[in-house]
């Protein structure tokens, strides 16, 4: 074989193999710059600062393997260091996308939205549970989309919801149970009463002290699954202060956030095409 022939083959499969690897961040990147532009109109258009926590299944990466995200330290970091560079005269949307997360870090977002001197208003596009329900209580105003839903902000110690645990022990009596659910018993008590007294700090600037910790009970107790979905209609039942007008240009900002290859049960559409009915 020519020598040169040689080392023009292994330059090209050199160069297609570092290209196999910086595609994804040059396509992550790209994506990047899009989500920017989109949040500088939403910015513009609601005269706010917007902030975006949207914890969906990233496949960009070699293998394109999902990753699962959930709120952390990390996040609560990054919201705090917005919500401070954000002017104080200026409101502040926060685009909410979490099945939730870590307590410590929710309820440093949730503090610092609910310090901030102007309107904060918290955007909803699908979901936002737990944790996410949690900083949306902060907000003076949750706009949600009209199918979106929010969820119970009961802690959760482990796989097992705290007010379960609780119910098991009285249930079966304190004297019939070994001494580490005990202990797990006692941990899961401090932690509703925290969570309980934390949504009442929130909420009673603008419910009052009796509705603040009626709402607190209600959202921390247990009295539903953990994944118990509360709607518009049931959040606005509640109390609370529920809008449905979510920008479009959230919608078209959610598209821009990527889901896992899948190999079964793609959900596709094609939207009607009215220009082609009405034309002549």
């Amino acid at each position: 074989m020519d020598p040169l022939s040689g080392f023009l083959g292994s330059l090209l499969w050199m160069f297609f193999f570092l290209y196999l690897l910086m595609w994804p961040q040059l396509q992550y990147r790209q994506l990047q710059i899009v989500r920017g532009r989109l949040l500088e109109r939403i910015a513009r258009k609601r005269n706010s600062t917007v902030i975006t926590m949207i914890h969906r299944q990233e496949s960009i990466g070699f293998f394109g393997i999902p990753v699962y995200r959930f709120i952390s330290v990390e996040d609560s970091e990054e919201v705090l260091r917005a919500i401070r560079a954000a002017p104080k005269d200026k409101p502040i949307d926060l685009i909410i996308h979490t099945p939730g997360g870590l307590v410590l870090a929710a309820t440093q977002i949730a503090r610092a939205l609910k310090e901030h001197p102007a309107e904060t208003r918290v955007i909803v596009p699908h979901y936002a549970m737990s944790g996410g329900t949690l900083i949306a209580l902060a907000a003076d105003k949750i706009i949600m989309d009209p199918n979106a839903v929010l969820g119970p902000v009961d802690p959760q110690l482990g796989q097992y919801p705290a007010p379960s645990i609780l119910r098991a022990v009285e249930k079966k009596g304190p004297e019939k149970v070994d001494d580490q659910t005990l202990i797990l018993a006692d941990v899961a008590e401090k932690a509703i009463k925290q969570v309980q007294d934390f949504v009442f700090y929130l909420l009673k600037d603008r419910y009052g002290e009796e509705k603040a910790r009626e709402l607190a009970q209600i959202l921390t107790e247990g009295r539903w699954t953990h994944d118990y979905p509360i709607t518009v209609d049931h959040a606005r039942e509640l109390g609370l202060p529920v809008e449905t007008d979510v920008p479009e240009e959230v919608y078209a900002l959610m598209e821009l956030y990527k889901q896992p290859v899948r190999q079964r049960g793609t959900v596709e559409f094609m939207p009607y095409p009215v220009k082609q009915e009405n034309r002549k």
